[in-house]
């Protein structure tokens, strides 16, 4: 079942950055924003599910080099500042810029999620609190930036490419890119916290019937 969870996250990688998103992205922001999207909370989630706890999870190796909430902090940092119109711009248009985000973006995904979620099984316990709180930070500050980018009165991110082929505007277009941002990326970090807030009860009860 990881091997098959493993190979989604891969395929699904394979589909977003050779499929019509990254040229899609140039003249929409909401395109751009759904690519973001898929690498952080859909592809991440996969792949670090697909090897946690195996032979391949880092986090058994070193665990005291995936400390779940400095890592959710490190992606903050690394959301946010790709954020800034200028950066942005630079992802959008120059290929350097794009591969840099694209790579900060999936590893720092990785990193959280792998945090999180993998370990050695006999003592995953020990992180999963620490797990539930990245996860739950990391909801609540994708949520916070999806909001500022769909509420405000403004474009933030007004290119000359926007136009060829979009139907909305620059506005409704980053409008509905922070839409996404809230949607998915919220979502996906709110749900693997209380997926493991739940794993976390469950396993509790089992030791409280065996005692």
């Amino acid at each position: 079942m990881q091997r098959t969870i493993f190979m989604l996250g891969i395929i699904t990688l394979a589909l977003l950055w050779v499929g019509p998103l990254p040229d899609l992205a140039r003249s929409s922001f909401a395109a751009h924003m759904a690519l973001h999207m898929g690498i952080v909370a859909v592809v991440a989630p996969l792949i670090s599910l697909g090897i946690a706890a195996t032979k391949f999870d880092p986090v058994r190796r070193a665990p005291n080099w995936f400390p779940p909430i400095p890592l959710s902090i490190l992606e903050l940092i690394a959301v946010w500042v790709w954020h800034a119109p200028v950066l942005h711009h630079s992802a959008r248009y120059t290929t350097v810029g794009f591969v840099a985000e694209q790579a900060t973006f999936l590893g720092a995904g990785l990193l959280v999620w792998l945090s999180a979620l993998g370990g050695d099984r006999t003592r995953r316990d020990e992180r999963t609190g620490a797990g539930v709180a990245a996860l739950l930070l990391t909801s609540m500050h994708m949520t916070l930036l999806g909001a500022l980018v769909a509420l405000t009165p403004r474009a933030l991110y007004v290119h000359a490419a926007h136009g060829a082929g979009n139907a909305l505007n620059a506005l409704d277009d980053q409008h509905l890119g922070g839409a996404i941002m809230i949607v998915v990326g919220g979502v996906a970090y709110l749900a693997g916290g209380l997926g493991l807030t739940a794993r976390l009860v469950r396993r509790k009860l089992v030791k409280e019937a065996r005692a």
